[in-house]
């Protein structure tokens, strides 16, 4: 059985072009220069075919993981989820931190995740700890430091 995951529409675009680009633009390039490299000769020292042949095996890794996760994920557009009061999955989340700076991040799958643009792996301690709450409450988060306090400033989900 195999695991779900979630991801906003954005993210699964991401990855499908990803993958559209690895199997008909990048992949057959590198297939031809082993093929005429494993023409020139002796293969074990060859640079061109041994360079080539193991990024030929890091591209089909990347497809096998690319395809598996796109056929396990559910797509949650959070432009849908417009009326929700509390934390899930594509929220926007204004909170305020213990030492009084105020933070912005959205709920995102691991692969959507970018904290310098305010994107968090939903099932990261802080994404974790923000899951279900509501504005105004005050959440829990353990970190290498110890435990924060969070408290819940706004909620939103984007449209885009």
């Amino acid at each position: 059985m195999s695991q779900q995951h979630y991801m906003t529409p954005k993210g699964y675009r991401v990855l499908e072009k990803e993958l559209y680009w690895l199997l008909h633009d990048e992949r057959p390039k590198i297939v031809d220069v082993v093929s005429w490299a494993a023409g020139n000769g002796d293969r074990s020292e060859n640079g061109d075919y041994i360079y080539n042949k193991k990024r030929l095996r890091e591209i089909d890794r990347r497809v096998r993981y690319l395809t598996k996760k796109l056929e396990n994920t559910t797509i949650v557009d959070p432009a849908r989820q417009q009326n929700l009061t509390r934390v899930f999955f594509g929220a926007k989340v204004k909170y305020l931190r213990e030492d009084d700076s105020e933070v912005t991040v959205q709920l995102v799958d691991v692969d959507e995740a970018d904290y310098r643009e305010g994107k968090i792996n939903w099932l990261s301690p802080v994404g974790r700890a923000l899951l279900k709450a509501e504005e105004g409450d005050e959440v829990k988060v353990l970190t290498d430091q110890g435990e924060e306090y969070l408290e819940i400033l706004e909620i939103t989900y984007p449209l885009d």
